[in-house]
């Protein structure tokens, strides 16, 4: 943080100032965001707490992983489709997927 500082310098110096730090013990944190998910492996956290305001550190290398947006679609949501749109197996599938899973609207689609 301060160049030329060692860390027990450092640690009466934060102490000072009220700031009062914890290392937390972590195999694994994940941010998640609507568009992606970042994992750190084996991170180094520590807890910060200054004045009442908790803040957390993380040090690591994240990996990035992209979300499945694609909705979970179950055999017997494909029937009911197929059954109320009098379409086929693939055409079904497909509009749930465009429908995002909403059944009521792939039918509508459909029809």
């Amino acid at each position: 943080m301060f160049p030329g500082m060692n860390q027990k310098q450092m640690k009466m110096a934060m102490k000072k100032m009220g700031v009062q730090q914890v290392d937390l013990e972590a195999s694994q944190v994940i941010i998640k965001t609507p568009e992606f998910d970042l994992i750190f492996d084996q991170p180094a956290v520590s807890k910060i707490n200054m004045m009442g305001q908790e803040t957390y550190q993380i040090v690591g290398q994240p990996e990035k992983h992209g979300k499945d947006t694609s909705p979970d679609i179950s055999e017997e949501d494909i029937k009911t489709v197929m059954d109320q749109a009098s379409c086929d197996e693939e055409t079904a599938k497909i509009a749930i997927a465009e429908a995002e899973g909403d059944l009521a609207e792939a039918i509508l689609k459909l029809q």
